[in-house]
């Protein structure tokens, strides 16, 4: 069935699924384009200074054409075309929200697919990407959490996310950059770079990111390239759902924000809603938290909490992960997440009265707890909710309904 909200037909950057020999340079570092240069022919100088006019084209002009790159030699762009490609994922369906968050399927070249989404408010645009096809922790509350794993997403996959999206926003800088000396045709003069309406990222979409964390450390870099995309890393949080041995690492090494999928205060609960609770426990994933390198008032934590009916949205509950956070001097922020509904979830939404006594609780504790506003619950493109659709049940989903049908036998 047709999830409802109308059709985007934006479509702008997809290219059809891949083939050939053709290597893609979207995900490639600097060097990696060089060495791809390098290795199909030209000299270390020519596939240095190409290596550079490449990435920006890519990277700070959104183009994905080689004719288009106009400070490149006229003889040399067929060379490129032969050998290489500036990918995109390819769209199965964009549809817009409401209230006007989007959401993409998109195919990868193997015909894998995924999903982003792009959620606009009055200061800022987040878009949410994902980081594997499917997702191989089963948290009850999440839609994804039914599909298994198929893979993990290539760097290339990862960023070319974000270029899809500033290809929809219509965000690259217009104009061109030519009037080289190997250009014949000059008509430079008129480049100028507008604001944005993508001003930040999030490693929230499918996918556990610490489990692909080479990938995702790839892709993040070039995102934050002061001479391509040029995200600060204060303005892109990576969240998880409590992967420890790599939070230290992912502080150390990519340096961004902080999100940290808590969602219960109780070894019981939250073993139950978060099964990674079983390997990583709560104590073991708040002293993680309290080391991670950066972590301050100015740059505080985030801890995402889903507020389910009956099962964590007491009192008793807000005042337990006061304490937790206190004892551990956690630099913390809590958002709570009114729960968004999917067909066969396990469990309902707390009313708004108990949401905003929970909320009301942790405030009057000094810890900043704000409510947010379920985005593009109507095209199923809220927190949790996200889920491509070419899958089957997992053997672990499938043992997860057996157990509900045997419970409410009795």
């Amino acid at each position: 069935m047709q999830i409802p909200g109308h059709i985007d037909p934006v479509t702008t950057g997809t290219v059809p699924l891949r083939g050939g020999n053709r290597i893609d340079l979207v995900g490639l570092t600097r060097e990696g384009i060089r060495a791809a240069l390098q290795e199909a022919g030209l000299d270390a100088k020519a596939a240095k200074l190409r290596a550079k006019q490449i990435w920006h084209w890519i990277y700070h002009r959104g183009v994905t054409e080689f004719d288009a790159m106009t400070d490149i030699a006229k003889t040399m762009r067929p060379w490129l075309t032969e050998r290489f490609i500036v990918g995109r994922p390819t769209v199965v369906t964009a549809q817009v929200s409401n209230d006007g968050t989007r959401k993409w399927l998109l195919a990868a070249a193997d015909g894998q697919e995924y999903e982003m989404v792009f959620i606009p408010d009055a200061d800022r645009g987040t878009l949410c990407v994902s980081s594997q096809v499917g997702c191989t922790l089963n948290c009850r509350f999440c839609h994804t959490g039914t599909m298994r794993l198929v893979r993990n997403l290539g760097a290339g996959e990862i960023v070319g996310q974000v270029l899809l999206a500033r290809d929809a926003l219509g965000e690259w800088p217009k104009g061109t950059m030519a009037g080289g000396a190997e250009d014949e045709e000059d008509d430079a003069g008129h480049y100028t770079a507008d604001g944005r309406m993508l001003t930040n990222i999030v490693m929230m979409g499918m996918g556990e990111p610490l489990y692909n964390f080479d990938e995702v450390k790839g892709a993040l870099k070039i995102v934050m390239d002061g001479d391509g995309l040029a995200l600060s890393k204060r303005r892109i949080t990576l969240s998880t759902s409590g992967v420890v041995p790599m939070m230290a690492r992912a502080g150390e090494e990519i340096g961004v924000n902080l999100a940290v999928s808590l969602h219960a205060v109780s070894k019981e609960i939250r073993d139950e809603i978060v099964p990674l609770n079983r390997k990583y426990g709560i104590e073991e994933l708040l002293a993680a938290c309290a080391a991670y390198p950066g972590a301050n008032n100015a740059r505080r934590i985030t801890f995402e909490y889903v507020m389910l009916k009956d099962k964590n949205d007491s009192d008793a509950d807000a005042r337990e992960l006061v304490r937790l956070l206190k004892q551990y001097r956690l630099p913390a922020k809590v958002n709570l997440i009114p729960f968004n509904p999917w067909p066969g979830a396990p469990y309902e939404c707390s009313p708004p009265e108990r949401v905003r006594a929970f909320s009301n609780l942790i405030f009057e504790a000094g810890i900043s707890a704000p409510i947010r506003t379920p985005r593009g619950r109507d095209i199923m493109a809220a927190c949790g909710q996200l889920k491509s659709a070419a899958t089957k049940p997992t053997r672990a989903e499938l043992d997860r309904i057996a157990e509900e049908k045997q419970a409410a036998l009795g």
